[in-house]
């Protein structure tokens, strides 16, 4: 029986834990500071809108833990030692191990800005952030105006909560249109109208230069790179996140963006390996990234390191590309890769409805004929139908004559397939 540590009780961590306690009577520790016990990340923003409360995002009841054998410990870890396989925390207690997991997460991007550690500013990432989001605007009185930074998804899902309760956003952008160093060019105008459109003042082009604060250390306005100055009560700092790894500064295991793993997770240190957010592989597989701040990624690499440790060595093999996400009203989804300026071998395929904020955008290769990737707004579509499509290299033109194979919107909904296959066969007849 070994000694395995867990750092993190995110969803890489808790899948880990959950996994190698079903193959195994191995000892689990799992340390956070975060919670006690584990909760879904992404409902945060629904139990700040009032749909849930926060004890429904654990999906686990508080007894599961201790009744499966599985110790948890509420601290925060300030140095590793894998050559020595101890960890320190910031109580003063040292844990040993015989096998490390390190699923330390991610942290709220942070870019110097003069002001970004008053009170009133803030990330949108932990259960500390919603905790905050309460007090310094829980509602619009107390929070007159807010300002948010940075245009991607965690942008969007806070302003989407401070309207909730009637707060006036002011978003600041960077890029020319909303999303565009991901988005195309059609599917990011869609968004951009959209946000526009549900009264929220949306400034593109826009970088901060400083953020002022009043006489008590509370934020009351920022000020823009040209000069243009917007009150607020509260400013979100939504620029993205970083791997959660400064705590491992001078330790013995290699990180570069992230924590450095091989293709069975491990780090260069034997019996130390990463997971989730905060890991970086070395040699990715073709269409994915490096690193991968994505729920389902985070709760695959946890289960294949279950596997690798209890049953049999097992390499990490994600498969597709695949992530969805809501702007306001409009769902999103993507599989395989379309990118937002495609290059010399690789074609878009694009249909809207802009009456209805429906979209859809095909890649392929022109010289090979293969499907590449969709994007899809407002529409539905199955995941496992374009998932065996990419495994499987099939032609473009397959793909768009059984369309309506990968629907899965209710019965009753609009369906849209005949225009789109119109549009998309027309554009295809042309090229």
């Amino acid at each position: 029986m070994k000694n395995i540590v867990i750092i993190g009780n995110g969803i890489a961590g808790i899948t880990a834990a959950r996994h190698i306690r079903k193959l195994s009577q191995h000892r689990i520790t799992v340390i956070s500071s975060e919670t006690r016990y584990f909760f879904s990340r992404t409902a945060l923003m629904y139990v700040y809108m009032g749909h849930m409360k926060f004890e429904h995002t654990q999906p686990y009841e508080n007894w599961f833990w201790e009744k499966n054998n599985i110790d948890l410990v509420e601290d925060h870890v300030v140095k590793v030692n894998g050559q020595n396989k101890t960890i320190q925390l910031r109580s003063g207690q040292h844990h040993s191990f015989d096998i490390l997991i390190i699923a330390s997460g991610s942290v709220s991007n942070k870019f110097g800005w003069p002001g970004q550690d008053l009170r009133g500013v803030q990330g949108l990432y932990s259960k500390q952030d919603l905790d905050l989001l309460e007090q310094y605007a829980p509602n619009n009185k107390e929070c007159r105006q807010a300002v948010i930074v940075g245009g991607g998804l965690i942008g969007i899902e806070l302003a989407e909560m401070l309207q909730s309760r009637n707060i006036p956003v002011t978003f600041l952008v960077r890029e020319k249109s909303f999303w565009s160093n991901v988005l195309p060019e059609g599917e990011s105008a869609m968004i951009t109208r959209h946000i526009k459109e549900h009264g929220i003042d949306l400034r593109l082009n826009t970088n901060l230069k400083e953020i002022l604060s009043n006489n008590q250390g509370r934020v009351r306005g920022v000020v823009t790179e040209d000069n243009v100055e917007i009150p607020c009560d509260l400013c979100g700092l939504t620029p993205g996140v970083s791997p959660n790894i400064s705590y491992l500064e001078g330790s013995d295991i290699e990180t570069d963006r992230g924590i450095l793993v091989d293709e069975y997770l491990q780090t260069n240190i034997e019996n130390v390996y990463a997971i989730g957010d905060c890991a970086q592989l070395r040699t990715p597989t073709q269409g994915r990234k490096a690193i991968e701040a994505v729920w389902y990624a985070g709760r695959m690499m946890g289960e294949t390191l279950a596997w690798h440790l209890c049953e049999k060595p097992r390499k990490y093999r994600p498969g597709p590309w695949f992530n969805s996400a809501k702007f306001m009203d409009i769902e999103y989804q993507t599989y395989g890769n379309v990118s937002n300026t495609p290059s010399e071998r690789e074609r878009h395929l694009y249909w809207e409805n802009r009456n209805d904020n429906k979209a859809i955008n095909i890649a392929y290769d022109p010289v090979t004929g293969k499907f590449l990737g969709i994007n899809t707004l407002g529409i539905r579509l199955k995941h496992e139908y374009f998932d065996q499509c990419l495994r499987s290299e099939i032609p473009v033109e397959t793909v768009i004559e059984h369309l309506e194979k990968a629907n899965f919107d209710p019965e009753f909904y609009r369906n849209y397939f005949q225009d789109i296959k119109e549009s998309i066969n027309q554009q295809i007849s042309i090229a």
